[in-house]
């Protein structure tokens, strides 16, 4: 506890003393079950409090039955749900955590589910993507929805909850959205100034005080300013955080953005820790009940300083968490190296508006199976892991923990294969935390690691006789034969691994994950049209650059991208290439790049059967996994080395 002593102190919160001051913020999981907590879901929340989370604060918990957000979100509605939530509260708070939902009003955000009735919000103003415009909410029904704010939280009071967060932040769901100009067009009592957009929030606050008394707590979420044009600001921030103060609340969550602009309200990869600790030091001087800040914060260290430094009194650790439920434990413990890395990758929330469970990248099990409690198999085996990539250390260390023994061989003379090449890339390099985590694990769990050392036939005929074999030997980027007569070619590989150097103007085939990346890593820092700058253009058959992503990740790197001057063509198909001249067609029309002096293959990657074709000579009992057996991210080599593994 010394290492990072303003972490772990406690905090008091309106009547309520929690035990530190790591919280754990909102994060869709799709674990009800039409509203209903599930066992699974007690599991989730019950293994971060374990974990040493101080107090943490459930997904969107809807307080009436008719707009649902997600699929799988939890709701309150009714006092049939009462039951699950005290089983909740009930395992939480066996490892002295407090827990609290978010409580919301999806409204204009609501999930189209087929029978849901034309979508409310402040006014006509809604997502862009809607497919139909909402219309303005009347006073009478506001003043229902007041009440039943009012009752989902006595509800969650007689169910043992601790508190709720009432959710208006992000110009998100119904509250949000009042508060926000973006969105607020009203011009009665509930539009119009700063004032009348936050009435429906303090009210509230109002109704929830009212009903359940002040030992009970009351946490609001803001947005200390939205980064938009047209929307809230700081000024607004610290004068709608004095109004909440005022009305009752017990401490304000700041976080920042909102949901519409990609990459302000959820920080991407690569970006500053502590996302919105401005935001939250400066209101934090204008109010006198704790602030709590969120957005990036994955380390204890950076927790530990905000906190130190007057920024925040609150750390709301969120994706971390997720990543590793005993996060807190590790890092009161001083083992901060032995925490899973979050890589800010949000893959975790990918498939959740498709009702897919939530996941991790870096953590295949969650609770299903957690890694640490593994059970051993009733039958110990000899088991060769082949490649040293996320794949292959996955399953090396998974089988170790089955009581196997485990020989690690790895070609090159370091672990981490294909994510050493992913880490180069700009904002990637946390990727080199999850090698370094993943090293330390097998060291620790006692895999026999063999660095340059290729396996061949007859290792596999004698040494490794009768071992069962796991193969994560990657894939090879695809080189197009047809079109390395230009006079300086290669891959977006050899570039990142440092094996070859691009001339000034290059030519990138392929606008996916990697030709982008590639693109952004040889691009000027500084678009001044300096003569020594790299001239990059990118040549894309598809409709659209990076087709396969949608989160904030993707949405800044194309923004550097086009800041620093990088061509982007789409719809365009390289058709021949001579030793100076790119041929390609768009439209129906022909085009040439005729001063190119590097092209660049980004173009994909494919499968190398000749590890496979090996093994099958040696007649070996093998299996192949990561990008040997399909190309894929990191989340796939991960999960599919931790599926195989298990069962061996």
């Amino acid at each position: 506890m010394n290492k990072y002593p303003h972490l772990f102190e406690p905090i008091q919160i309106g009547e309520t003393v929690v035990k530190n001051r790591v919280f754990m913020p909102p994060i869709s999981t799709n674990l009800a079950n039409k509203g209903y907590i599930t066992d699974e879901l007690v599991s989730h929340y019950a293994a971060r409090a374990k974990g040493g989370v101080g107090l943490i604060i459930t997904e969107v918990t809807t307080v009436e039955p008719t707009y649902i957000y997600l699929p799988g979100d939890i709701s309150i509605a009714d006092d049939s749900y009462i039951p699950g939530w005290k089983k909740l509260a009930d395992a939480v708070h066996t490892y002295g955590a407090k827990i609290m939902p978010q409580l919301f009003h999806p409204a204009y955000m609501a999930f189209p589910l087929p029978g849901t009735p034309q979508l409310i919000a402040p006014s006509t103003v809604g997502p862009s993507y809607l497919k139909q415009a909402p219309r303005p909410v009347t006073i009478e029904e506001l003043k229902v929805i007041i009440k039943q704010f009012g009752e989902a939280a006595a509800r969650v009071k007689q169910a043992g909850g601790d508190g709720v967060e009432i959710h208006a932040a992000h110009a998100h769901g119904l509250l949000g959205g009042f508060l926000s100009p973006l969105y607020n067009k009203r011009t009665d009592e509930y539009g119009g100034d700063i004032n009348g957009r936050l009435r429906l929030t303090l009210e509230v606050i109002e109704e929830v005080r009212k009903v359940c008394g002040t030992d009970f707590i009351i946490d609001v979420r803001i947005s200390g300013d939205e980064y938009s044009d047209g929307g809230l600001n700081l000024n607004d921030g610290i004068y709608i955080a004095k109004q909440i103060e005022n009305a009752g609340a017990d401490f304000i969550h700041v976080s920042g953005g909102t949901t519409i602009k990609r990459g302000s309200s959820i920080p991407a990869p690569g970006t500053k820790q502590g996302s919105h600790a401005l935001l939250a030091e400066e209101i934090k001087k204008h109010v006198n009940i704790p602030i709590a800040s969120v957005g990036r914060i994955t380390e204890p260290w950076i927790a530990d300083e905000l906190i130190a430094n007057g920024k925040t009194d609150i750390c709301m650790i969120g994706r971390a968490n997720l990543c590793d439920p005993e996060f807190v434990n590790k890092a009161m413990e001083g083992n901060e190296m032995d925490i899973r890395p979050c890589i800010g990758c949000l893959r975790c929330l990918n498939g959740i508006m498709f009702g897919k469970r939530v996941a991790c990248s870096i953590n295949p099990s969650l609770e299903l199976e957690n890694e640490d409690t593994i059970t051993e198999a009733n039958q110990k085996k000899n088991v060769l892991v082949i490649g040293g990539g996320p794949a292959g250390m996955e399953a090396a260390y998974v089988a170790k923990k089955r009581g196997h023994h485990v020989v690690l061989c790895e070609a090159e003379n370091d672990l981490g294969g294909q994510l050493n090449i992913a880490a180069v890339p700009i904002a990637k390099q946390d990727l080199t935390k999850v090698t370094q985590y993943m090293r330390r694990k097998l060291q620790h769990a006692g895999v026999e690691i063999r660095l340059s050392t290729p396996v061949t036939k007859e290792m596999l005929e004698n040494e490794f006789a009768g071992y069962e074999v796991i193969a994560g030997t990657g894939a090879k980027p695809i080189i197009i034969n047809a079109f390395t007569g230009f006079k300086q070619w290669m891959s977006a590989d050899d570039i990142l691994a440092g094996k070859a150097v691009s001339g000034r103007k290059v030519v990138i085939i392929g606008g996916g994950s990697v030709g982008c990346e590639t693109a952004d890593y040889l691009a000027p820092l500084v678009n001044d049209r300096f003569p020594r700058n790299k001239a990059i253009t990118i040549l894309e058959m598809a409709d659209e650059i990076i087709m396969n992503e949608s989160g904030p990740g993707r949405s800044l790197l194309v923004q550097r991208m086009m800041s620093k001057g990088v061509e982007v063509v789409c719809k365009a198909k390289v058709t021949k290439v001579d030793e100076t001249n790119i041929w390609y067609e768009k439209d129906g029309q022909e085009h040439c790049i005729c001063d190119a002096d590097t092209l660049v293959f980004a173009a994909g990657y494919r499968i190398d059967p000749a590890m496979e074709n090996m093994l099958e000579e040696a007649n070996t009992h093998y299996h192949i996994i990561g990008d040997a057996e399909k190309v894929g991210n990191i989340k796939d080599a991960i999960h599919r080395g931790y599926e195989i593994a298990k069962d061996i």
